[in-house]
């Protein structure tokens, strides 16, 4: 991912309406980010886009992902 993008996905994940969102998102993307390959990336990049309480409702378990490539990013999110 290039930098430039980075730094958008960055604010798009520290200007969040849920402080636990802020949170979460934060900590993953500077811990455990850079280890996820290009196609994971976007994925996560993807699920930095919804709406918060959707977003929130699959980090916390109160929902499931019915999209093959997000589940195994929601759980790594789940563990950090």
């Amino acid at each position: 991912m290039e930098r430039a993008d980075y730094e958008r996905l960055r604010w798009r994940c520290i200007r969040r309406a849920l402080l636990e969102l802020d949170i979460t998102l934060t900590r993953f993307l500077e811990n455990g980010f850079a280890q996820l390959n290009d196609e994971q990336q976007q994925a996560f990049a993807e699920l930095a886009d919804m709406e918060d309480h959707d977003l929130w409702s699959l980090i916390n378990g109160q929902a499931e992902t019915d999209d093959p490539r997000y589940a195994p990013i929601v759980a790594l999110l789940r563990k950090s």
